[in-house]
């Protein structure tokens, strides 16, 4: 069963299933060079993609031009397909249990439709074994199929980074798997049609599962490091940038930084490792440390807030904050997991009003997703100022323009160290 050549010579399709973050960029670069089918079940969706936007203001209009894509939400168009590309959302839900509903779905919508000679390419973040032991099990159910005699089964992990304009899908090395050896270099060399960085050849499935675990896995602990260290210079009453500066001064020294750990990715991932290491009877206590610190953190921005706050303010029963940035990351509009929410929760259940703003964020996507609302601009008189994430607009700010946003007894909480050693006029605080 080889599909490269087919694909190359327009007798076979390519379909990518879920047009996100992941999904989109990569069903455009593919329609550069091979027919592409492009499907997800948001009909909205669909019709913005139908005119050209990309609903996650990642992709560039220009980017649509000129490519040999349909759009579709219709499953039966999936019938043309023969090389699928799942690249579906798999997050964690309120327990940190993965939410497997979407990729076991896909799966389902892929098993109503293969044919013999189709390839299967997992895309989506999932754990060690759960691409053949959860997802095949069910195409093989719904189509009467077995993979390596009817058809081949793939996966190669995303590396999207949502607002990296520098990292992108053609320069970063992918990892390619398949479920022998033909499907594996049949998958990797149509990969090549997209990534010019190169295509890595994994030795099976569950180790290219495990190599995109651990890759947000690592972050996840560095990052759990600083916080950790945060707080406790916190105590001490010294910078943690100062810190690291001098640290880094060392060769070996790894460039880590303190912050709120959200997005798609890193907050999420580890959870799909120590899920399976517990089903393994094996309890990952250095994992689960990082996720807990990390996912703690954003509560410990509040208290520290919140206790400036309730000392300082003049009124503490009209006490405000400004919260600047609610995306997860800076210069984008994905909100998904951000942390700064648990911060604004936080500080919201002392009875202290919160304004937000962000000039990349959707108003109705975070009033949807979290059910607040973003101010159109700034306010005066705040008793804090959290500027929570390192948009560009932020950075040229001058700390004149920050200390007429609060209160000459207010505080500015600079979570990713902007403004050290600028801030004279306003108390100041970084993690």
């Amino acid at each position: 069963m080889k599909i490269y050549q087919d694909l190359l010579d327009g007798k076979a399709k390519l379909g990518v299933i879920g047009l996100g973050y992941v999904g989109l960029p990569i069903a455009l670069e593919f329609a550069k060079r091979v027919h592409v089918i492009g499907f997800d079940i948001n009909t909205k969706r669909i019709c913005m993609m139908q005119m050209g936007i990309d609903p996650s203001k990642e992709v560039d209009e220009s980017e649509f031009k000129g490519r040999n894509i349909v759009f579709t939400d219709n499953i039966d168009m999936l019938r043309e397909v023969r090389f699928f590309v799942v690249a579906v959302p798999t997050p964690v839900d309120g327990f940190n249990i993965p939410d497997l509903k979407p990729v076991l779905g896909a799966s389902e919508t892929i098993g109503k439709i293969i044919k013999t000679g189709d390839y299967v390419v997992f895309e989506s973040t999932v754990y060690p074994g759960c691409t053949e032991e959860d997802c095949l099990p069910i195409i093989e159910r719904l189509s009467g199929l077995r993979v390596g005699t009817d058809f081949k089964l793939g996966y190669s992990p995303e590396r999207i980074n949502p607002g990296d304009k520098k990292n992108t899908l053609r320069n970063v090395v992918k990892i390619a798997s398949g479920s022998d050896e033909v499907s594996t270099e049949e998958i990797a060399k149509t990969y090549e049609l997209v990534v010019d960085a190169g295509v890595y050849r994994a030795p099976s499935i569950k180790v290219a599962e495990a190599a995109k675990i651990v890759e947000n896995t690592q972050r996840d602990l560095n990052i759990a490091l600083m916080n950790e260290l945060s707080m406790i210079f916190d105590r001490m009453g010294i910078n943690t940038y100062d810190v690291l500066e001098a640290a880094g001064t060392k060769w070996n020294f790894l460039k880590f930084s303190p912050g709120l750990v959200g997005g798609h990715c890193i907050g999420v991932d580890p959870y799909y490792l120590t899920h399976k290491a517990e089903a393994l009877g094996y309890d990952a206590k250095v994992i689960a440390a990082s996720r807990f610190i990390n996912d703690n953190m954003a509560r410990n921005v509040a208290r520290k807030v919140i206790q400036h706050v309730l000392r300082n303010a003049q009124d503490a029963n009209h006490a405000r904050v400004l919260v600047k940035g609610v995306t997860f990351k800076e210069d984008v509009s994905d909100i998904r997991n951000s942390k700064i929410i648990d911060t604004v929760k936080e500080i919201q259940s002392f009875n202290i009003a919160v304004d937000i703003v962000d000039p990349f964020a959707q108003p109705d996507e975070v009033e949807y997703e979290y059910g607040l609302k973003l101010a159109i601009e700034d306010g005066r008189d705040y008793d804090a100022v959290i500027i929570a994430t390192a948009h560009s607009p932020y950075k040229s700010l001058r700390p004149e323009e920050l200390y007429a946003l609060c209160r000459p007894s207010g505080l500015i909480a600079d979570l990713k160290g902007i403004f050290k050693g600028q801030i004279k006029e306003r108390d100041y605080w970084s993690l």
